[in-house]
């Protein structure tokens, strides 16, 4: 082989092993992308669990606070209610009590 020869044949070699690096670094980079996105996907996923897990904690809360605000209001009007009650029937008390005392002062006289 004339050297001409053996030089294009060395420079093809170099070629075909600078070919098969870059395909062997292409293929390297492609995996670690694919565990890089894998890993990725596996956090959003937990990131999306865990918020619906804190919106579910959240609601709860909300309900719970909405139920207890709810019984203060209604223990509120009730009491306000049986405020006025007594009123209304000590005024009617006190109202049957005088025409009591007039009838038996008219009956008196």
């Amino acid at each position: 082989m004339s050297s001409t020869q053996e030089k294009y044949v060395h420079s093809l070699k170099q070629i075909k092993e600078a070919e098969e690096k870059a395909q062997s670094e292409i293929e390297n980079r492609k995996k670690a992308i694919a565990e890089e996105i894998k890993k990725l996907q596996d956090d959003a996923e937990k990131a999306i669990e865990s918020a619906k897990l804190q919106a579910e904690k959240l609601v709860e809360t909300s309900i719970d606070q909405a139920g207890r605000k709810a019984a203060q209001e209604t223990e509120k009007i009730i009491e306000e209610a049986s405020t006025k009650a007594k009123n209304i029937t000590a005024d009617i008390n006190s109202q049957l009590a005088q025409q009591i005392i007039d009838i038996l002062l008219k009956g008196a006289q």
